[in-house]
């Protein structure tokens, strides 16, 4: 049996969503974040099977292909939101 982990449930979905979404791989997020890439890729897979959709709802190949072009565009927009509103935020600082 495996030791109990060191990781709270909020920490592992939270790195789950960072890999997500992330344009960086599994290996890169899990540097980043001090975690084994291995643990993490683990972590992915299992949010990935929890969040698959029903049996019957089945999509042709294209329409994956443009689903994960379309949300691989939308994590680069978000992105760049996120940098934005940082920089608006710099910016409209008070130069005292």
């Amino acid at each position: 049996m495996a030791p109990p982990s060191k990781c709270s449930p909020e920490f592992r979905e939270e790195a789950v969503q960072i890999a997500l979404r992330s344009s960086k791989t599994v290996s890169e997020v899990a540097r980043e974040l001090d975690l084994n890439p291995e643990t993490l890729r683990g972590w992915v897979k299992k949010h990935r099977q929890q969040q698959e959709p029903a049996p019957g709802a089945e999509l042709t190949v294209s329409e994956r292909a443009r689903l994960k072009e379309l949300e691989r565009r939308n994590r680069e927009l978000e992105m760049e939101v996120t940098f934005l509103k940082k920089a608006a935020a710099y910016f409209a600082r008070d130069p005292r």
